[in-house]
């Protein structure tokens, strides 16, 4: 997807038109099938800043900021029953309020996560996110500010909705939110052949802990360490993390009685810019790693450094595999040849046909964040951002990590129908433990 030019508002630059519309993306259109009001698909951020905002200014930045990205001015377009695509509508101007600053609360920032997976914005109204505003500790004065964007998962994806607040931020402050340059990777040498398990299995399942009685997501958020990692490695720190995802999983389930079963962990790869020129929607194509359940048993010390150069091998493969962004089936899905109440009800069948082929999890590594997010004097630069990706069943657990400040920050969000808030903090330990672990001591 590329970005479109802003549609001409009234009289004073050409005539008044009809906002221009766009078919929805395959990602889109599938996501849009797929709504279920009890498990909303939402991506939650949240940035932590060390002063205070303005409100005024900051609503000024920010509704500056979407013009300056006119791709995330969108609503669904109305049509008859009989239409072969949903379209987005392009709006001149937002359709109501994005920013809101809710009253001093002792539990705000609990209260904020949970409505940021309780509800997502419309896909009806322009734009589709909300950017709450909340004293990181109401009763502290002179603490710091959280910042809190919910995505309707339908429309955006997370690192394109930091794309934009990274230019309110530098609207509001006056400092340069350039993207940093990439990390410099040495280039992989081809490789003839890849150890991959097959994936013709169904893979396993996240096992059942203590579920809750009501229905939707939970999260959970902390800070660790990010892992070091020797120079010179055959393995990222992304390898790292998606071998401490399959351990803590393996571990998890042989916790709770589950027999051994492979393991396929999906990936999204976003090879987007990160400039002001940023595709915005939703960017990223998935991948699936796999795992051998012979692999993630009596894992030790010795042959730990195995497992990650195998992981590697394997990731590195699938990205660089050309492939659409949910596969070929899904484009065929999608295709206008019928009208879309009958492609949706085809594709929610399918996919609870699916479901047991699911892959296990979803690990989203969003990586270093790549501008500063300098709110100027007053609001200081983000000391920690939080990102969580929607948990819904049957996968039931998703893992999204990003660094900031040289500190990883961790976020897991899971279905109340599979675990409780208790499983959810023993899920970090065990994280914790297994992140530690793909560490080699420091010389």
């Amino acid at each position: 997807m590329t970005a479109v030019e802003h549609p001409a508002r009234d009289g004073t630059d050409g005539p008044a038109r009809r906002p221009r519309r766009i078919p929805f993306p395959v990602v889109d259109e599938v996501a849009r099938h797929c709504l279920q009001e009890e498990e909303p698909e939402t991506v939650h951020i949240e940035v932590h800043l060390p002063g205070r905002l303005d409100p005024a200014r900051l609503r000024t930045a920010f509704t500056q900021a979407l013009h300056r990205h006119p791709r995330i001015l969108m609503r669904e377009a109305e049509g008859p029953w009989y239409r072969r695509r949903y379209e987005w509508e392009l709006t001149p101007d937002p359709d109501v309020d994005v920013v809101s600053f809710p009253p001093p609360d002792r539990d705000a920032l609990k209260h904020a996560r949970d409505r940021a997976l309780g509800a997502a914005p419309p896909l009806t109204a322009s734009p589709p996110i909300r950017l709450e505003v909340v004293d990181e500790d109401a009763t502290s004065p002179g603490t710091g500010t959280v910042l809190f964007l919910t995505i309707n998962h339908t429309a955006l994806d997370g690192p394109a909705c930091l794309r934009v607040l990274a230019t309110a931020a530098e609207l509001y402050g006056g400092r340069d939110n350039s993207p940093s340059a990439p990390p410099v990777r040495t280039p992989d040498a081809p490789q003839e052949q890849v150890d991959t398990p097959s994936t013709w299995t169904p893979p396993a399942r996240v096992a059942h802990g203590t579920p809750e009685p009501s229905p939707g997501n939970g999260v959970l958020v902390t800070e660790l360490s990010v892992p070091h990692r020797p120079k010179g490695a055959p393995y990222t720190v992304n390898d790292q993390l998606m071998v401490t995802t399959a351990l803590m999983i393996a571990h998890w389930n042989r916790e709770h009685g589950a027999r051994p079963r492979p393991l396929r962990i999906t990936m999204p790869v976003d090879d987007r810019p990160r400039g002001t020129d940023m595709p915005i929607g939703n960017g990223t194509r998935l991948v699936e790693v796999p795992f051998a359940a012979a692999e993630l048993t009596s894992v030790d010390r010795n042959s730990l450094p195995d497992l990650l150069r195998r992981t590697a091998d394997r990731t590195r493969a699938l990205k660089s595999l050309p492939r659409p962004q949910l596969g070929h089936g899904a484009a065929l899905l999608t295709a206008p040849v019928v009208p879309v109440p009958w492609r949706a009800a085809l594709t929610r069948g399918l996919r609870r046909a699916a479901a047991p082929w699911t892959s296990t999890t979803l690990l989203s590594n969003i990586g270093r964040i790549p501008y500063a997010l300098d709110f100027g004097a007053t609001a200081g630069r983000a000391r920690a951002v939080w990102f969580s990706a929607p948990a819904r069943m049957p996968r039931g657990l998703t893992v999204t990590t990003a660094s900031t400040a040289g500190r990883l920050h961790l976020a897991l969000r899971w279905s109340r129908t599979l675990l409780s808030h208790g499983d959810g903090a023993h899920l970090r330990d065990l994280f914790e433990h297994y992140l530690h672990a793909t560490q080699e001591p420091r010389p």
